[in-house]
């Protein structure tokens, strides 16, 4: 089984428990205006590689992500672009023992019956998921990812019905998602699930610009600047009524 592959980063410890061996897939339906991977938009294109090369090579850094509490995560792009490629992989990993995670927006998630009867395949070989909710009204979302958010809150919505363990991630964008309406119904829509383990408010960088830069993009976001460390407490407060 082949996937389309971006990169691979073999020391992460951001993007789940303890250390953590990330691919990060090609592909991607979404344009969110604080992208920071905007070369992983363009489907069908990355390095391609094999479930047994990617195993091959998770494999020598096994001693450090065991020691850790770690595994590995699927970030991207969008993994669920590929998931055919992700339910081998993870069956690899889960008769090596490894904790697997993905890391997905469920921009692509979708009731059409093949969809489906994948995901439900591929959720008995993972053990969590880094679900990132960028904003709770339908039009604000439109306007910073290009599409509309109803498919991506029925994706979490699976994930509570199948109890699915769920990290909420939310990024905080001075202006676009730190409304307090908003994060007060976004608050409201994270308790009504069932399966949340935790939630992360990650504060907006500026560190993917020069990948927009190289690719001839226009960053719409030049102007704002990240929110301070009060204002991004404040914001996991009213997510999580703490």
């Amino acid at each position: 089984m082949i996937g389309n592959i971006h990169s691979i980063e073999t020391f992460g410890t951001v993007d789940g428990p303890g250390i953590r061996y990330v691919v990060f897939t090609q592909g991607c339906l979404l344009r969110c205006q604080f992208c920071h991977n905007a070369d992983t938009w363009e489907i069908g294109t990355g390095k391609q590689m094999s479930v047994s090369e990617i195993m091959s090579d998770i494999k020598s850094y096994l001693p450090f992500i065991e020691a850790s509490g770690g595994g590995i995560t699927v970030s991207g792009g969008e993994p669920l672009l590929q998931i055919p490629f992700l339910i081998e992989l993870f069956k690899e990993c889960k008769n090596a023992g490894i904790h697997t995670a993905i890391d997905s927006s469920g921009g692509c998630y979708s009731k059409a019956p093949l969809f489906q009867k994948q995901l439900k395949e591929l959720m008995q070989y993972t053990d969590l998921v880094l679900l990132d909710l960028k904003q709770i009204d339908k039009e604000k979302h439109k306007r910073l990812t290009g599409l509309t958010n109803e498919h991506i809150l029925s994706f979490a919505w699976y994930l509570s019905d199948h109890e699915v363990p769920v990290w909420i991630r939310h990024v905080l964008v001075p202006t676009i998602s730190d409304d307090e309406q908003d994060l007060k119904k976004l608050g409201e829509f994270i308790r009504s699930l069932k399966n949340v383990q935790k939630v992360e408010v990650l504060p907006y960088h500026k560190l993917g610009v020069y990948k927009w830069e190289a690719l001839g993009l226009d960053y719409p976001l030049k102007e704002i600047e990240p929110p301070n460390k009060e204002k991004t407490a404040r914001a996991l407060r009213i997510l999580t009524k703490s």
